[in-house]
């Protein structure tokens, strides 16, 4: 599994980052990145999804207003 933000539709509202903490997080920028192992995955960069995380990821991106967080197989 992998997922990745696209920075172009990202407006930072931040409830991905309560939706799934462990994996998520806005930057002075303003925009949400993925944050793995303190590696931050930047627009349309895709990022490992470990299975722990899943379920989270999911949420976050169902909860995104911008529908800008995407989660593929």
């Amino acid at each position: 599994m992998q997922v990745w933000i696209d920075h172009v539709e990202c407006c930072g509202v931040g409830v991905c980052v309560d939706a799934c903490p462990e994996m998520l997080t806005l930057e002075s920028d303003g925009l949400a990145y993925v944050n793995l192992n303190g590696k931050k995955y930047g627009s349309n960069e895709p990022a490992p999804l470990p299975e722990a995380f899943l379920e989270g990821m999911l949420d976050a991106a169902e909860e995104c207003p911008q529908d800008c967080i995407y989660v593929s197989a």
